[in-house]
């Protein structure tokens, strides 16, 4: 797996600090590790993003970018109103194996779901990860309504032929309601594809030294953590 996609049901889930542990388990592992971010959005020019916030986070990982835009926007509409050029699938596709020759694992994030517009041709994530033959590991949320976009982000995967290889909780709470916990049952029906892990609420604030040696913690052992699904649903059953 020399690269992994990695997308969410939405924006604001948790897909940066998915992908820090991600990063940091694979460095625990003795793996080198680039990040990507496809297309920056809502940061200016001397801001670090989440590139940089994933290196911050979890140690010696070469941080890059492929397009970056001022405004919080969808990359597409981002680049129209800053009077720039969009960024495309296939300079993503290509960044990405420049990477993947010189690291073990190369981490693309996207920006906000699967389908969310590079450019005005209607080029996506989607069509990143198809272009690199990558598997995509979908970010959901823990709630109330996660299961519908987790199915319609897992359809349009399979639709695509494109490998899921599984969910991560992006932020579970430190008092789950019952949705939540009855969703750690049905997330993996509704996608087809097992839970991989669950980060709590508020990972991304722990100071790096504590963030790092825990993030293996968060995740099962295919994206090389510890993590026990069965007996975290177990914990948690209502």
């Amino acid at each position: 797996m020399p690269v992994l996609v990695i997308t969410g049901t939405g924006t604001e889930i948790g897909k940066t600090v998915v992908t820090a542990a991600v990063a940091a388990a694979a460095l625990a592992g003795g793996r080198s590790v680039a990040v990507l971010k496809a297309a920056q959005t809502g940061v200016r020019p001397d801001e670090p993003g989440d590139a940089q916030e994933v290196a911050r986070l979890a140690g010696a990982v070469t941080a890059a970018e492929v397009a970056r835009y001022p405004e919080p926007l969808a990359p597409g509409t981002a680049a129209r109103r800053a009077g720039r050029a969009p960024v495309h699938p296939q300079e993503v596709a290509e960044a990405a194996d420049k990477l993947a020759t010189e690291h073990d694992l190369v981490l693309v994030e996207g920006a906000g779901g699967l389908l969310v517009r590079f450019d005005a041709t209607g080029g996506t994530l989607a069509d990143v990860a198809g272009l690199l033959g990558a598997p995509v590991l979908l970010v959901a949320s823990a709630g109330l309504g996660t299961l519908n976009t987790t199915e319609l982000t897992a359809r349009e995967l399979r639709s695509r032929g494109l490998e899921l290889p599984g969910v991560v909780i992006g932020s579970w709470p430190g008092a789950p309601d019952l949705a939540s916990r009855c969703n750690l049952a049905d997330l993996p029906v509704v996608a087809g594809a097992p839970l991989l892990g669950a980060l709590p609420a508020g990972a991304g604030s722990l100071p790096p030294t504590v963030f790092r040696p825990t993030a293996p913690h968060w995740l099962a052992p295919r994206l090389e953590g510890t993590w026990d699904a069965d007996a975290f649903r177990t914990r948690e059953a209502p």
